[in-house]
């Protein structure tokens, strides 16, 4: 919105590798078509998160990381348990006032994990590309509505909700994963897969990640060439929607 004073959107990282975090907002900025003059960035990994003001942000973004939201409490480090309980305090607003979110992979497995969803690692999805299914809800959302009922999106991840999060609306899903979207009320969502992934973010993930258990490391090469043509229009533009919905001039 050249020429208007618009309120930032706040994007909240959680990669604790700068090469990686930097790509990633740099995504964001890029397919959600987002001026660096409107975004505040968190890199909440480096020491949990602030209070946070809902009235001064159009909305919030969260992006991917290496943690677990299921993983064994005795296994998680004492930053992953600061940010996990960051988070809740968070959502405690962002949902009780109905707040714009956008949670991508690990801000999915966060929001589930929240609403008192089952988050496991029964349906994992290895790197690459892969087709998803809009359900009838999914047809009609305004981040969705004129897609093609099947889209290609970029994924991957070693957990997911096992099942729709109480008081969900699933908007996509494919065989192997009951719930890769859905929303909560009117303005809360959260992606399984990355709307703003692409192939060059992806080959670097694959690189810093391919010991992280994703995939076997000596398949690395091999995702990275499976992923080399990867479009992703469709996943992208949820990213591009949600900016242009949310965006709110100063008052």
């Amino acid at each position: 919105m050249q020429g208007e004073k618009t309120l930032p959107f706040l994007i909240i990282q959680l990669r604790p590798e700068d090469e990686t975090s930097g790509d990633e907002f740099e995504a964001f900025l890029r397919y959600g078509d987002i001026g660096e003059n409107e975004v505040v960035r968190i890199r909440a990994e480096q020491g949990g998160l602030p209070e946070i003001n809902l009235n001064k942000y159009s909305a919030i973004i969260v992006g991917g990381s290496p943690f677990n939201v299921s993983e064994q409490e005795e296994r998680k480090s004492t930053l992953q348990k600061r940010i996990e309980s960051d988070f809740v305090k968070l959502f405690d607003e962002v949902v009780a006032n109905d707040f714009p979110f956008l949670g991508c992979c690990s801000g999915s497995g966060l929001l589930g994990s929240y609403l008192g969803g089952t988050v496991s690692t029964k349906f994992p999805q290895s790197v690459g590309g892969v087709d998803i299914t809009l359900t009838s809800d999914g047809r009609s959302d305004p981040l969705l509505h004129g897609m093609s009922p099947k889209i290609r999106v970029l994924l991957g991840h070693k957990e997911s909700c096992e099942s729709p999060p109480p008081d969900s609306t699933v908007l996509a899903y494919n065989e192997a994963c009951s719930v890769l979207m859905f929303r909560v009320k009117n303005n809360i969502y959260a992606t399984q897969f990355h709307p703003e992934g692409d192939p060059d973010g992806f080959k670097l993930r694959i690189s810093v990640y391919k010991e992280h258990g994703y995939f076997p490391p000596d398949e690395a090469q091999k995702l990275i060439e499976s992923i080399e043509n990867e479009k992703t229009p469709d996943a992208q533009a949820i990213l591009k929607r949600f900016v242009k919905r949310y965006r709110r001039k100063c008052m």
